[in-house]
Formats: C-alpha cells, sequence, structure tokens
C-alpha cells in the first residue's frame, strides 16, 4: 500500500470491509488490563485461551503461537515425523504452498503435493488419483481462494475417512473455522472431530492482535510447543495477543449466524444489479467474492471519489481477472458489514462500475 492510499485510509471514518478499520487504539482496547501475564507462554491468559480453544473445539490440548506460517508446517512436520513419508496433499490453493516461501519444504523437508484444480473445491475424486503414500491431507475451510466454498458436508466426511484410510493425519487450515461453522450451521467441535489437528486464526475473524492456536491430542500438541521453541515462536510475553483474542473470541462467535445472513442478504440484493456478481452465489460462509464488470481504472477512481467524499473506505483498487473487463475483490462479511443495510451495500458496490 503505497502512501497516499495510507494517507486516504487513515482520513476515513468507516468501511464495510470486515471487521473495520482497525484503528491501533481499538486493537489496544482489546486487551484486558487485568489480564494475567504469561512467562513464555507459560500460565497466564496464554493457558486460558489453549484452554478456551481445546474446549470449543473438543481437543484434549491447544498451543498458542505467533502466526499460522509458524503453526501450520510445525503440525505437518509432526504428522509426517511419526510417518515414514514426508508427503502432505493439499488443495492447489494451500497457504502453506502459495504464500509462505516454501517454509514448509525449506524448513521441515516436507513435499507438498496438489491434487484438483484452481478454480473448484477439492472432490474425492481428486484425491483417489494420489497413489503414493501420505503423511497428511489439508484442507481449508472455507476455501478463501474461491470465495469461501466449502464441500458440503457428507463429501468432507468422505474426504477425511480417506486419509485415515491410509493412515495418514487430517489437518484443517481452519483460519476462518469460525466462519465455517455458521455456514455448515455446525458446531465447532462437530468439525474439529474430523481432524487430527486444527489451526485457527485470531486477527482474522475475530479480529484481534495476531496470533492463532493449534489444537489437537496431548502428543501433538506437545511436540508442536517444541516446534515453537525452535522456531523462535515462544515469546517472553505472548500476553497481549491472547488477551485481545480472548476478550473477543466469544463475542464474534455468538455473531457468526449473523453474519451469515448478512452475507447471504447482500448476495440477494446484488442478484438483479448486472454490474456486480457474487462468486459463488448463495454464500456458503460469511465471505465471498465479488466481481465486477468495469475497468480498473474507472474502479480505482471511485473508490478514491468515495474515501475522500463520504469517508468510506473500500477497496483501492481490485484483482484483476482472465477478463479484462471483469475485475475481483474479497468481502469478508464483520463487525463493520454489519452495520450497513444490505441494500445500501449494493448501491455502494454498483456505484463502484460506473
Amino acid at each position: 500500500m503505497d502512501e497516499e492510499i495510507r494517507a486516504r485510509r487513515a482520513a476515513c471514518t468507516d468501511t464495510l470491509l470486515g471487521n473495520g478499520l482497525g484503528r491501533p487504539q481499538e486493537l489496544l482496547d482489546s486487551i484486558d488490563p487485568e489480564a494475567e501475564a504469561d512467562v513464555y507462554g507459560d500460565g497466564g491468559v496464554v493457558a486460558q485461551l489453549e484452554a478456551r480453544i481445546a474446549e470449543l473445539l473438543g481437543k484434549p490440548a491447544a498451543v498458542f503461537l505467533p502466526s499460522g506460517t509458524m503453526a501450520q508446517p510445525a503440525a505437518l512436520r509432526v504428522h509426517a515425523d511419526r510417518r515414514n513419508t514426508r508427503t502432505v496433499v493439499w488443495h492447489p490453493y494451500c497457504h502453506v504452498e502459495r504464500h509462505e516461501l516454501q517454509a514448509y519444504q525449506r524448513l521441515h523437508q516436507l513435499v507438498g503435493r496438489a491434487t484438483g484444480d484452481f478454480d473448484r473445491i477439492l472432490e474425492l475424486s481428486d484425491l483417489h488419483k494420489v497413489a503414493e503414500p501420505i503423511a497428511a491431507l489439508v484442507i481449508e475451510l472455507p476455501q478463501r481462494d474461491i470465495g469461501g466454498q466449502m464441500p458440503v458436508w457428507e463429501d468432507l466426511m468422505a474426504q477425511t475417512a480417506w486419509a485415515r484410510e491410509r493412515g495418514a493425519a487430517t489437518h484443517l487450515d481452519g483460519a476462518r473455522l469460525w466462519e465455517a461453522s455458521a455456514g455448515y450451521g455446525r458446531t465447532h467441535a462437530e468439525i474439529a472431530a474430523l481432524f487430527d489437528t486444527v489451526y485457527v486464526s485470531f486477527y482474522k475473524g475475530v479480529g484481534a492482535l495476531p496470533g492463532c492456536c493449534v489444537a489437537g491430542s496431548e502428543q501433538d500438541i506437545a511436540e508442536i510447543r517444541e516446534w515453537r521453541s525452535r522456531l523462535g515462536g515462544t515469546l517472553y510475553g505472548m500476553w497481549p495477543a491472547a488477551s485481545s483474542a480472548l476478550s473477543q473470541l466469544d463475542a464474534t462467535l455468538e455473531e457468526m449466524p449473523l453474519r451469515m445472513q448478512h452475507a447471504q442478504a447482500i448476495a440477494d440484493a446484488l442478484r438483479p444489479l448486472p454490474e456486480v456478481r457474487v462468486v459463488p452465489d448463495p454464500p456458503q460462509s460469511p465471505m465471498m467474492h465479488l466481481l465486477f464488470a468495469t475497468s480498473p481504472e474507472t474502479f480505482r477512481a471511485n473508490s478514491r471519489r468515495l474515501a475522500e467524499e463520504t469517508g468510506l473506505w473500500v477497496w483501492p483498487s481490485a484483482v484483476a481477472t482472465g477478463d479484462p473487463a471483469i475485475l475481483r475483490t474479497e468481502l469478508t462479511v464483520g463487525r463493520a458489514t454489519l452495520r450497513h443495510k444490505p441494500e445500501a451495500i449494493a448501491e455502494i458496490l454498483a456505484g463502484l462500475c460506473i
């Protein structure tokens, strides 16, 4: 983000994106001043958060880490070390593969194998094409890069059963598990029960300071905790981020079904408008991709005008697609989105195309 765009964002007073503008003071206010500090991740509010996540996901244990980039490859390393293979199977859009500079390979000597197609969710037939032994199957719920899509529940059960039958572990990239729960209409524990290890994030849907947890068996979590130390993630005091997460978690989870309903209402309001298309339609979780029938220049100009004239922050630009006349953005429905009526959001989005 260049300086001009940063300044424009700083001058805005509202947004319809996610949990809001995320001002530093708002994040600092999410830290409980009475929180009990940990020492190198031991005790205090860190232990309280770990216990809450283990309970919420129905797992024996959980560990807090500074980032998912550290957490997920460490979990996969633990699974691979226990099996006679280094291969991990995932969707082509897997975050571990695309956004972490191949840390899984360079730090943990894992072999990533993508299966399936970029433009759809993973299917059981894709897994049947994998003949080699595997250490783990990674499933992301919801699949962010294709608009928050998810397999139907029966397919998800079949995919995890496929891995178990092959002696492989199952790992959930649940950065947005809170949204997936609302989409499926199932508890977090019901979803987590299909997986050996579950990663959840706190700065995305929850809107807290950065940090995450991995939940699983006592043995898996003990080994991941050791890898946290080896990778430099056991900071002297982790309590600010843990307190921020714990203070906002329950309210976010209570609100998530409303976010799901709001996402569906936004899609309903956009459906008659030819300028903007929702993917998937209807949304399968409280997030979606939006396809705009306009040029990059028009989109940027309208976004800037909206910010300067109304103080409303939207995307400063959109992502190109294979069609030069179509642009794409991602809309995550959060606390800020709920402040705006679906019809008003539809009007604003259509205005970005004119």
